[in-house]
């Protein structure tokens, strides 16, 4: 087993004012040569948006982009027609394939907190889609929950690539064990809120921690927590 911890406290940040970005990841005007990317997940951004603000119409192109919510409320709406609204443990995703464009902004009474996520698509140039699902905490207590996956289903948003992320939510002194194909796939653990240990490595709130060549690891829950892993191909081939 490899496994690569990404500290909270060594996240590259940008704070125009109205938006507050934590990057994991080069990205923006951040640029770490080692912290590039971690198999295809291309970008993980913590971002807070202040009440009223938002990012304006904007294009994409070749990317799958999912935005999960922590806190606060915002809009979506974009070239295809959408026009939604992403509440608290929402998860919407944008295939963006040959193009869209697309604006969110913060539309509720709160800061609104969201994870951003890039990650390279298998496929390119496909027609663009979109899909937006809910998750309440009540209905995914104590176990793991796929939220987006490589395989279409009812339950949850589904995406261009061979990947799935999960959303656990766990009481104190809870253990997860999690089984993966170790062919040419790794894990990306990100902790949204509380402590817990992964193969008995700690981790607080806002940390990371990356796992490869092996096919299984396990996530013990020091207090009530929230964590959201993905799995995805170490590289395209």
């Amino acid at each position: 087993m490899k496994t690569l911890i990404f500290p909270s406290n060594e996240r590259g940040t940008k704070n125009i004012g109205w938006l507050k970005s934590n990057f994991l990841f080069s990205f923006s005007d951040y640029y770490h040569p080692l912290k590039s990317a971690f198999g295809t997940l291309f970008a993980f951004n913590d971002d807070y948006m202040e009440i009223g603000k938002g990012f304006g119409i904007h294009p994409h192109i070749n990317m799958e982009i999912i935005s999960v919510l922590v806190q606060g409320k915002m809009n979506h709406i974009d070239s295809m027609g959408y026009s939604t609204t992403v509440e608290p443990d929402g998860v919407q995703i944008m295939s963006a394939g040959s193009g869209l464009r697309h604006e969110e902004y913060n539309i509720g009474e709160n800061e609104v907190n969201f994870l951003q996520i890039w990650i390279q698509p298998k496929l390119q140039n496909i027609i663009p889609r979109y899909q937006l699902r809910h998750f309440p905490k009540e209905k995914r207590k104590n176990k793991l929950t796929t939220i987006v996956s490589g395989e279409e289903g009812p339950e949850h948003c589904w995406i261009n690539q061979n990947a799935k992320l999960s959303l656990g939510y766990y009481d104190k002194d809870q253990q997860i064990n999690y089984s993966f194909n170790p062919t040419n796939m790794c894990i990306f653990i990100f902790l949204i809120k509380g402590s817990i240990s992964v193969n008995k490595t700690d981790l607080k709130e806002k940390d990371a921690f990356g796992i490869w060549d092996t096919d299984n690891f396990s996530v013990n829950c020091l207090e009530l927590s929230e964590f959201l892993i993905i799995e995805t191909p170490v590289n395209q081939k």
